[in-house]
């Protein structure tokens, strides 16, 4: 399998910080950091660059939900070769908290939105790249974006300035087959386009399906260290880094940071394959309905969970 071409997208401190409200201390980030850097991998997501006016409960968030450029100089005042991104969504961001690419630490942004939104979503990739920065779109629940729609937005993608495109998963909803089927007609629509890839680990199969997008000719591989991510979790950044063959990547540092790190972060924060976002992945469904039963105290019943789910009168009350 040849994956020269990949680049690996650290995404723990943005995707797990929607386990713990991005509570993490600068200390972790820093730690974090340092040892992606030594194991070679090529961006870290250090969080969101969302303005916290548009947003409800910014205030109880740690500060990677919101990015602030001088407390980020402070964060890693020595850069290494690992380079810093942030993921911002439409209708969350006022371009005018986005600084010049020469006055920022980020290197990259990232613009997240559903299918609806392609053309806003565009827009504000446009600015970010006349800005100075690399661009990528990820068009989130692909799983639920009818073909049509799907067919207009590769028409406004493919002549506009982005630099990757996204093919997100974000119900951890498919298989090899569909991730196949999804990388060969985002390259027949999009030919000039570099592609990446972004998983959730529902049904045990963000790692593989990974790696079928890999194998596929995708360049950019989002992941987290021991899968840290909302509900069941991203594809494991140690395990990419183990597998990626005929790459410069170390697995020492990334196994240093999980000993150091995540292994009793976990013990304290939920994450991962759980029942419940199984159950939400083989229905093709967001998993908020199995986040709010796992903070339940019926958290472990699963039938009635299930049987909710699959009744067509509770689903049309809900």
């Amino acid at each position: 399998m040849k994956t020269n071409h990949c680049k690996i997208v650290d995404c723990t401190i943005r995707d797990g910080g929607l386990v713990n409200n991005w509570d993490f201390s600068v200390d972790f980030v820093q730690k974090l950091y340092a040892g992606l850097n030594e194991a070679g991998v090529d961006y870290m997501e250090i969080g969101y660059k969302n303005s916290p006016k548009l947003l409800k409960g910014a205030e109880e968030a740690g500060p990677w939900r919101f990015l602030n450029d001088d407390f980020l100089r402070k964060v890693i005042p020595q850069k290494g070769n690992t380079k810093l991104s942030a993921l911002v969504d439409v209708g969350r961001v006022d371009e005018n908290d986005i600084l010049p690419r020469s006055e920022s630490m980020l290197d990259l942004i990232r613009v997240a939105c559903y299918s609806k939104d392609v053309d806003k979503a565009l827009a504000l990739v446009q600015t970010f790249h006349d800005r100075g920065y690399e661009t990528t779109l990820n068009i989130m629940a692909l799983s639920n974006v009818m073909e049509n729609e799907l067919l207009e937005a590769f028409e406004m993608i493919k002549d506009s300035s982005v630099d990757v495109v996204y093919i997100v998963d974000s119900y951890g909803s498919l298989d090899h087959n569909d991730v196949k089927y999804l990388v060969e007609k985002f390259k027949t629509h999009l030919p000039n386009k570099r592609l990446g890839v972004h998983t959730h680990n529902n049904m045990q199969l963000a790692f593989s399906n990974t790696l079928v997008a890999a194998e596929l000719g995708v360049e950019l591989l989002d992941a987290s260290v021991y899968g840290m991510g909302r509900a069941a979790g991203n594809c494991p950044t140690e395990l990419l880094v183990a597998h990626l063959k005929g790459t410069r990547y170390n697995l020492r540092p990334v196994l240093d940071v999980l000993e150091q790190l995540m292994v009793p972060l976990r013990e304290k924060e939920e994450w991962g394959y759980i029942l419940p976002y199984m159950i939400t992945g083989t229905l093709d469904e967001h998993p908020r309905s199995a986040m709010a039963l796992r903070a339940s105290e019926n958290k472990d019943k699963v039938v009635d969970f299930y049987d909710k789910l699959t009744t067509p009168e509770v689903n049309f009350d809900k």
